[in-house]
């Protein structure tokens, strides 16, 4: 397979739209592979402003390149990502908070520590500093635990704080890698609530990777199933259900029919019969 030309990493999306990827591929350089292993595409896909949508598909399909080429972690082999940028005459700047999926938390810290330093690192200090993680602390219901250290905190509470680093900067858009799928059920559940008050609330962009068609159901207004690797998108399922969702909505026929549709695609999607 030969390698795509590099792709444009960044600029502005178009016009009410957050992100943008078009025809973008990901190809990874192996000594196994002469021609490298092809992860990701051609994957094209729009998020719109302030909306949520869920990236589901199995393992090794790319949903976790995909967020890393959106954040600019790491550059496309071909097509072009577009992240719109909080302020237009700023394009260095696309204010977005990562998530991923261990809490990467820094044992020698405390929380307010932890959730601190993406302002430490920008040179933000002072009472501005402090008042930003204070209110990143409270949006995620760890303010009490701000002295605590990590070795101190629950799985769900780690993953809070993690959250909470995420959002110390106020960014417009968050990129979530699976960040519940290590905890318990019971906690799971309500981390997702949570995360729907924060979304209604912030009104922020969020995509978030997962492998449960239940919690991309149950969280997302659109539900991107992608295909085994190379991924792309396979099926896409806009959840219309009646907002703000909770326990009624998970317990409902309605989720338990979308859940249904879901699981069919990704089946499908995992096998590799799906349209193309």
């Amino acid at each position: 397979m030969s390698r795509s030309k590099p792709a444009e990493m960044q600029g502005d999306a178009p016009d009410e739209a957050a992100i943008a990827l078009r025809d973008v591929t990901k190809v990874y350089d192996t000594k196994v592979h002469d021609n490298g292993v092809a992860a990701l595409g051609p994957l094209t896909l729009e998020v719109s402003r302030g909306e949520f949508v869920s990236l589901l598909g199995p393992s090794g399909c790319g949903k976790s390149t995909a967020l890393r080429l959106i954040a600019g972690l790491a550059a496309p082999s071909g097509g072009r990502v577009t992240v719109a940028t909080a302020d237009a005459g700023a394009r260095s700047r696309h204010a977005i908070g990562f998530v991923f999926q261990e809490p990467t938390l820094m044992p020698w810290a405390t929380v307010r520590g932890n959730v601190r330093l993406p302002l430490d690192l920008a040179a933000v200090t002072g009472a501005d500093a402090t008042a930003r993680v204070d209110q990143a602390l409270a949006r995620v219901g760890l303010l009490a635990f701000a002295g605590a250290y990590p070795r101190e905190l629950s799985g769900g509470m780690k993953m809070r704080v993690s959250l909470a680093r995420a959002l110390v900067t106020d960014p417009d858009i968050l990129l979530m890698d699976e960040p519940f799928a290590a905890l318990d059920e019971i906690t799971r559940f309500r981390l997702n609530n949570d995360l729907l008050e924060l979304w209604r609330g912030l009104g922020k962009t969020i995509v978030f990777v997962t492998h449960s068609v239940f919690e991309s159901v149950y969280l997302s207004q659109r539900v991107l199933v992608m295909t085994a690797r190379p991924g792309r998108v396979a099926r896409e399922f806009r959840i219309a259900s009646a907002e703000p969702r909770g326990e009624d909505f998970r317990t409902s026929l309605e989720y338990a029919s979308y859940c249904r549709e879901v699981s069919a695609a990704l089946a499908q999607a995992s096998d590799g019969e799906a349209e193309r």
